[in-house]
């Protein structure tokens, strides 16, 4: 089983800065990327930002120039810094998190936190 927890967040107004912090631990032989996604009511939840265990950055051309994902692999944690925000950038924030468990033979997973609130006033 493997836990992933967000922090960070909350209410910041427009052109304001924040940064989202998440920790994966438990049975994890290896990460292989964590990303941030983000969902508001009635749409689906959308890509923000991933990074891989090489280093490897994707991101939203919505937020592009705007946040920076980063990590720690010996911390299995990822942070998602996020610059010039706009109210549209309001949302509940998602830490995904894919790799391998631990075990004879090491088996994928694909595991989500619980969400944080980012909220952005204008």
């Amino acid at each position: 089983q493997v836990q992933v927890v967000e922090s960070g967040g909350g209410l910041v107004q427009a052109g304001g800065s924040t940064e989202l912090s998440c920790i994966a631990a438990g049975s994890i032989f290896s990460i292989n990327a964590m990303g941030w996604y983000r969902q508001v009511p009635g749409k689906q939840r959308e890509l923000v930002a991933a990074i891989t265990n090489d280093g490897s950055t994707n991101y939203a051309n919505s937020v592009k120039g705007r946040f920076t994902i980063s990590g720690d692999n010996s911390l299995n944690t990822v942070y998602l810094q996020m610059n010039s925000l706009k109210p549209e950038d309001t949302a509940v924030y998602y830490c995904n998190v894919k790799g391998h468990g631990l075990g004879q033979v090491p088996k994928i997973f694909d595991y989500w936190g619980q969400g944080t609130q980012v909220t952005v006033s204008s």
